[in-house]
């Protein structure tokens, strides 16, 4: 039976170069690959034939051969084929090298590798979280060498096709039935080496820099986000693209405010006559000074809530709302005729633990005798 035109089986012209073919045998080897055909004969037949096809046409000598004579190039071990065109030596075990190699970093030469990643801890004040803020930063780390562009070879040279892989960047060893594929270990995976290496990078592609960067806070941050900035990292290596800089928020303990969230929380001392007769104080936001009407009659410990006046999240939603803790304030430092004078209240409230004007007193004491008379029981 006749032998199909390997140019027709992958559907590319003769004059297809070594990305249209590559291109072709990715889209056929996953329509027909067996594991997407389980117990499909015809699916694997064919994935062998288009296989077999895309090894001799990406293959320059292989493929200069079968151009001058055909199949028979491969025929009775021509060109060391190891049972021709067809024969079902096909080898499945690399396919997800061959068809996958873009996502995995797999393929026929190992790609440049991407520049590293950095981070930046950035500290800020909570007003600079709340409202953002526009920060200027400093930072070492590799850029792409001016001189070289990042080939790391000597100016009017380029690197030069590793003669150990023919810049494959990868070799094969036999192990049995085995065939192992690892990197090769002149070039080390690059494919090409540099025989005149660059005089300001040493061959490497890259220098050692600090450079500055204006870095733009959004309104809301708080302390875990992070920030990325595209591209801002180490330059890759070979002229590979650079890595990202993350920016690592983290935010200063404030005097007065605490963060919860969307929400904001500070204490605000009153003296004990405002707690017992009510009053306005001024207590801080960060929008300013307001005035906080206490009623008569408040305790320590009672939350007042100020909607709105707390904190808008980066990642949007409502606007969070200030809350005020009342603390009420023991007063120290006093004269002879304040100690009277408290002495003369406490006597109108009938002692120490008053039923009228100190309920809670009242309350803790009688739970405190209970608990001694259930003891002597």
């Amino acid at each position: 039976m006749a032998k199909s035109d390997l140019y027709e089986i992958l559907g590319v012209s003769k004059s297809a170069d070594e990305r249209e073919i590559k291109k072709a045998y990715k889209r056929l080897a996953m329509k027909y690959h067996p594991d997407r055909n389980p117990d499909n004969k015809e699916a694997e037949a064919k994935f062998k034939e288009i296989k077999e096809a895309y090894e001799i046409l990406t293959d320059a000598q292989k493929r200069a051969a079968y151009d001058q004579y055909g199949h028979a190039a491969f025929e009775q071990g021509g060109m060391g084929g190891g049972g021709g065109f067809g024969g079902g030596g096909a080898d499945f075990s690399d396919i997800f090298g061959d068809v996958f190699g873009d996502i995995f970093g797999g393929g026929r030469r190992q790609r440049a590798a991407r520049g590293a990643d950095l981070r930046y801890n950035m500290e800020l004040t909570l007003e600079e979280a709340v409202r953002g803020v526009t920060k200027e930063i400093r930072i070492p780390t590799l850029e792409e060498c001016d001189v070289c562009h990042g080939s790391g070879a000597k100016a009017g040279t380029k690197p030069q096709t590793c003669h150990t892989c023919h810049g494959a960047g990868q070799v094969q060893m036999r192990q049995g039935f085995f065939t192992v594929q690892q990197a090769c270990p002149t070039c080390h995976g690059r494919g090409s080496v540099i025989k005149d290496p660059c005089n300001a990078c040493h061959g490497h592609g890259r220098v050692e820099r600090s450079k500055t960067l204006s870095v733009k806070i959004p309104a809301g941050v708080d302390t875990g986000d992070r920030i990325r900035l595209t591209g801002e990292g180490e330059a890759g290596e070979q002229g590979a693209p650079a890595g990202d800089l993350y920016v690592q928020v983290s935010v200063k303990k404030h005097p007065i405010f605490e963060r919860e969230d969307n929400n904001l929380y500070c204490e605000v001392p009153i003296n004990f006559a405002m707690a017992a007769l009510g009053g306005e104080i001024e207590v801080p936001t960060l929008d300013g000074r307001v005035n906080l009407k206490v009623p008569s009659e408040t305790q320590t410990g009672k939350l007042f809530r100020m909607r709105g006046k707390g904190v808008k999240s980066v990642r949007g939603g409502a606007v969070g709302d200030l809350l005020c803790r009342v603390v009420v304030e023991t007063p120290v430092s006093l004269n002879d005729k304040q100690k009277a004078l408290l002495r003369e209240l406490e006597e109108s409230f009938g002692g120490p633990s008053g039923e009228k004007n100190s309920p809670r007193s009242k309350s803790f004491l009688d739970g405190v005798k209970k608990f001694f008379d259930d003891l002597t029981r």
